[in-house]
C-alpha cells in the first residue's frame, strides 16, 4: 500500500502471490494442449490424433485447456465510514489496494471484470469487459473515489439489473455500516439475481480493539453525532458487543448463503486472495 499508483502496487502484490501459482483451468475442448487420453465411446472423432494412431495403432484423444472465464463484479462501499483510519490508512484505501488486487488477479486469469461505487445517492456503474484497458479504467476509477455521505439508497439499484443474465461472482468491499438494514436490502436484491456474493467486511484495528490512543470524543463519519466515551471503561463491554455483532452478521451472510470474511486494515492480503480463488473456482457458467 506504500505505492500510491494501484496498477503499480496491485501487480507487485499479485505477482508475489502467483508466484508457484498456476492458472486455474480445466481439462475441455480449447486450443492450448494438454495431455492425450484413450479413446472411448462417444468421444468426439475430430479429436482423435491420427499421426498418435500411426505411431501405435491405438487411438487417443487429444485434450487441451480451456480457460474458466467468469464475470467478476466489484462493489466498493463509498459512504462516509470508509473514511475511517487507523494510523497511516484509511479504510476506503484498503478497500480500494483490495479491489486493485482482486482485479488484477481476475483480468490475469482470464475473467471480465466490472465495477459499482456506492456513494450517498449515487450509484457508479462500469461494465464489465476483459482487456488491460478496462483494467486501466477500472484503476482510475477506484483513484477518483472520494467516500461521502451514507450508503446508496434501493432506489438506485436498477443499475444492477442492466448486466447479463448470466450467474457472476460478485465481490463487496463494505465496512457494513449501516443505518436501516440498507446493505442487506442490497444483498437480497443481488440473491435474487442468483449471483455467487463474497463480502469483505473492512474493519480497522482500533475499532476492533477500541483503543484510539487516548481520545474520548467520537463523531459520527456519516450523522455527524458526537459522543463522548471512556475507553479503558468501555473497552470490555465494547468487545463482547462487538462479538455479538460479528456473529450475528457471518449467521445472516451464512442464511442468504454469502461467503463472508472480515479484514482488518492492517492485514496482509494474502489470505483474502486466497478465498477470492477459492469462490472463483466454484463458478461455472
Amino acid at each position: 500500500m506504500a505505492i500510491k499508483d494501484l496498477n503499480l502496487s496491485a501487480k507487485a502484490t499479485i505477482d508475489g502471490f502467483m508466484n508457484g501459482i498456476n492458472k486455474s483451468t480445466i481439462k475441455g475442448p480449447g486450443l492450448e494442449f494438454s495431455q492425450y487420453r484413450s479413446y472411448q465411446p462417444g468421444d468426439d472423432l475430430r479429436t482423435l490424433d491420427w499421426k498418435m494412431f500411426a505411431r501405435s495403432d491405438r487411438y487417443y484423444i487429444r485434450e487441451s485447456e480451456v480457460e474458466t472465464n467468469i464475470a467478476v463484479r466489484f462493489l466498493v462501499d463509498a459512504s462516509a465510514s470508509m473514511n475511517h483510519s487507523d494510523g497511516d490508512f484509511t479504510k476506503i484505501e484498503y478497500a480500494r489496494y483490495l479491489t486493485a488486487c482482486l482485479a488484477y488477479l481476475a483480468n490475469l486469469q482470464g475473467d471480465a471484470i466490472g465495477l459499482y461505487i456506492f456513494k450517498n445517492t449515487e450509484l457508479f456503474a462500469m461494465v464489465a469487459k476483459q482487456d488491460y484497458q478496462h483494467l486501466a479504467r477500472l484503476f482510475f476509477q477506484l483513484e477518483q473515489i472520494n467516500p461521502a455521505g451514507t450508503f446508496t439508497k434501493p432506489i438506485h439499484y436498477k443499475e444492477i439489473f442492466t448486466g447479463t443474465q448470466k450467474r457472476e461472482l460478485l465481490v463487496f468491499v463494505t465496512d457494513l455500516y449501516q443505518e436501516q438494514e440498507e446493505i442487506f436490502t442490497l444483498l437480497d436484491t443481488l440473491n435474487t439475481l442468483r449471483h455467487e456474493i463474497v463480502v469483505f467486511h473492512v474493519l480497522s484495528r482500533n475499532e476492533l480493539d477500541l483503543d484510539f490512543k487516548g481520545y474520548s470524543t467520537f463523531e459520527d463519519l456519516e450523522t455527524g453525532q458526537i459522543i463522548q466515551i471512556d475507553q479503558a471503561k468501555a473497552r470490555k463491554d465494547y468487545k463482547e458487543k462487538l462479538t455479538k455483532y460479528l456473529e450475528e452478521t457471518r449467521i445472516k451472510m451464512l442464511d442468504r448463503r454469502i461467503y463472508y470474511r472480515t479484514v482488518a486494515t492492517d492485514e496482509p492480503l494474502d489470505q483474502a486472495l486466497r478465498d477470492f480463488l477459492k469462490q472463483r473456482s466454484k463458478l461455472r457458467i
